[in-house]
């Protein structure tokens, strides 16, 4: 299994990278158009449509490292209360709940692409296509599902090790 972890995380390494990148390019264009309008009174067209659909790209692209980094808020201050078979349990079902959420946002964005590539969606000034930009989404939003899983499984797992180790507790203390 660690084996796996670290394939995992190099692909989403990867993909937080190509977020950076994203980011860049966003930053980039946007300084460009900014000294292009002041000082030649040259903008540079579309740059609004380039600047949602790269950040929305990049969103996207650091989402599922984001997740197995644990960048994402946690309500522990009333769960760090309760027993560890109980906080193991709540993380299993929230990941299940989760996972269940982020399987049908992945499933309606591929219809959403689907149908903007059937209808020819495009950007209003640049008249970029959009569907390709919400396929990638919607293969981050399935990466995202993949971390999701992958800690769903260790979640469980520590839930059943910790159920068991309560139960083995209660049996040695009733002797």
């Amino acid at each position: 299994m660690q084996n796996n972890n670290s394939i995992i995380k190099k692909i989403f390494g990867i993909t937080d990278k190509l977020a950076g990148a994203c980011f860049f390019f966003v930053m980039a264009l946007v300084l460009s158009n900014i000294i292009l309008r002041n000082f030649f009174r040259f903008p540079i067209t579309g740059t609004l449509d380039m600047v949602g659909l790269f950040t929305a790209t990049g969103l996207g692209l650091a989402l599922a490292n984001c997740e197995m980094n644990n960048g994402n808020i946690a309500m522990d201050i009333v769960v760090e209360k309760l027993s560890i078979r109980a906080q193991k349990v709540i993380e299993s079902v929230l990941y299940v709940i989760s996972l269940g959420f982020w399987v049908i946002v992945a499933w309606r964005v591929f219809i959403f692409a689907n149908t903007s590539y059937i209808n020819g969606r495009v950007t209003p000034t640049a008249s970029i296509p959009i569907y390709p930009f919400i396929f990638l989404l919607g293969f981050n939003i399935l990466c995202l599902c993949v971390a999701l899983g992958y800690k769903l499984f260790f979640a469980v797992k520590d839930a059943s090790a910790a159920t068991q180790e309560s139960e083995d507790g209660e049996e040695g203390g009733s002797e």
